[in-house]
């Protein structure tokens, strides 16, 4: 049930999610979260700032009504899940642009500051890191 990866900084994308709130998958028959790990992928491999986040894949996060979500995470560190994001190369930019700033930053907080535009109001919960809770 369980997969080991890598125990760095991560987008971890829900590979089963809908594509859209009205839509289970696109016109081609592939599912919104097939289609958003595929954006993430191909940005990744296309600059290499994002070369120390790892883009890790597993089916159904469990926030369904949130379509296309990821869970960015990173050792020590408040994590995040995101949603209702356009399976496209747009949105994966915008989540690997936070990512970059989450994994630089001490505690995972980013200031507001740096938030790339294509991430805001897409905030579904933050995560404490195992054995600590937010101030």
């Amino acid at each position: 049930m369980l997969k080991r990866v890598a125990d760095g900084p991560a987008v971890v994308a829900c590979n089963t999610c809908r594509h859209a709130a009205d839509a289970r998958e696109d016109g081609e028959g592939v599912r919104g979260g097939a289609r958003l790990v595929a954006a993430l992928r191909a940005v990744q491999a296309s600059d290499p700032r994002y070369a120390g986040i790892a883009v890790q894949e597993m089916p159904c996060l469990f926030a369904c009504t949130d379509f296309c979500t990821v869970h960015l995470r990173a050792p020590g560190k408040v994590g995040y899940v995101l949603g209702r994001f356009t399976p496209d190369e747009e949105s994966a930019r915008a989540i690997l642009d936070y990512a970059v700033h989450h994994a630089a930053s001490e505690h995972g907080r980013v200031p507001y500051s740096a938030w790339p535009e294509g991430i805001k109001g897409h905030f579904i919960t933050r995560t404490p890191p195992a054995g600590f809770v937010a101030e």
